[in-house]
């Protein structure tokens, strides 16, 4: 299902789009795309703070461009108007959406908006811009102990750590592991990980690749055992 935004400069439009990523890593799908380059090239500055969700998600996508740049396809995204930009004073608000976007066709996802040759002009020099900042500081890293546990003793503990180690994502690097005898004949696994803080999030490694299908077939849960800065 195609995402149309709309207005994405104006107050009403960010406050759309974080909502939209507040259940949301990327625009579209599970991994960086050219969806997100089209929002992200769409925004004519980097947004305030105080939407909280856009600004993780523009923070991760400007780590990314610094570090190996996005090349997914993405599943497509449409940029309509967004001529309206954020006030910097206070009381100044965003510019009413017209009653067209709200009869966009059912089949889209109408969150916020067609840029101007000027914005389109300006967003793809600050894009430009993020890429030549490639050398400054890299982003820190971080070593992770997890603690994994499958359902029972009867568990193929080959075939789980198989589960974990399919994971692969940027910035992820697979370490050693171990078998740890919990009791009555089961045994846990213990396996180091480094990650790219701007780059893995622990938390949704764990609830969205590692206790989700496939891999919860043989991992009960996990849990973080020890967390420390590289």
């Amino acid at each position: 299902m195609a995402v149309v935004l709309s207005n994405v400069n104006s107050e009403a439009g960010l406050q759309k789009l974080n909502d939209y990523l507040l259940t949301r890593s990327y625009i579209t799908g599970y991994q960086a795309s050219k969806d997100d380059m089209a929002v992200f090239t769409a925004l004519s500055s980097t947004p305030p703070s105080s939407y909280v969700n856009v600004t993780r998600w523009y923070d991760h996508i400007s780590a990314l461009l610094r570090s190996s740049g996005v090349t997914a396809k993405g599943e497509g995204v449409k940029i309509e108007s967004s001529a309206c930009s954020v006030a910097s004073t206070p009381g100044v608000t965003g510019q009413k959406p017209s009653a067209a976007d709200e009869d966009d066709d059912d089949d889209d996802v109408d969150l916020f908006g067609e840029e101007t040759e000027e914005e389109r002009a300006a967003a793809e020099a600050r894009a430009a811009a993020v890429k030549a900042s490639g050398k400054k500081k890299e982003s820190g890293k971080s070593s992770v102990l997890l603690d994994v546990k499958p359902w029972d003793d009867e568990t193929d503990m080959q075939k789980l750590e198989e589960a974990v180690r399919s994971v692969k994502m940027e910035g992820l690097l697979w370490g050693a592991s171990k078998l740890v005898p919990v009791g009555y004949g089961i045994k846990k696994m213990q396996i180091m990980m480094t990650i790219v803080d701007d780059l893995v999030s622990v938390d949704n490694l764990i609830e969205d690749h590692l206790c989700t299908e496939p891999a919860n077939e043989y991992i009960q849960s996990c849990d973080i055992m020890a967390f420390n800065k590289i």
